[in-house]
């Protein structure tokens, strides 16, 4: 589809404004906070067109290396190690080994089925707002970019 604008100067502010023919946005599939490509053609007019993107739930395995200091009676170190294994040992240090994250698998999936998988996750955030939770806990393209 090819349409024609003039770009019109806001009175107010001086900024430059494209107003978009009625129907325009309908016709395109396109709504409001989408993500358009502004190509210069070279020849005094320029092609729009909307940025599809998609959401990729990426599962990958972290490690860490944690550390633990206790007390066993002299010569005996193995019971340390009891211990350790019996979870009755404080944490004495942590560190996460980056960036040895190793990939598990990945699948595409819908906003709507990644924000039910957030709510799972992250039951604390479960009451948030659409916005909030992809800005907590989800990367945009705009994160990305801004890296």
């Amino acid at each position: 589809m090819k349409y024609t604008i003039e770009l019109e100067e806001d009175p107010n502010t001086g900024d430059m404004i494209m107003p978009f023919p009625e129907g325009m946005l309908e016709k395109l599939d396109w709504k409001e906070g989408d993500t358009l490509d502004w190509k210069d053609n070279g020849d005094g007019t320029f092609t729009l067109s909307k940025i599809e993107t998609e959401w990729v739930l990426v599962e990958a395995l972290s490690q860490f290396k944690v550390s633990y200091m206790v007390e066993v009676p002299k010569g005996k170190a193995e019971y340390a190690l009891d211990t350790v294994t019996m979870e009755q040992a404080k944490e004495f240090s942590q560190e996460h080994l980056r960036p040895t994250d190793i990939i598990l698998g990945h699948r595409v999936v819908t906003q709507e089925e990644a924000l039910a998988l957030c709510d799972t996750l992250n039951e604390y955030g479960a009451t948030w707002d659409k916005e909030t939770k992809i800005k907590n806990f989800f990367t945009t393209t705009e994160d990305q970019n801004a890296r």
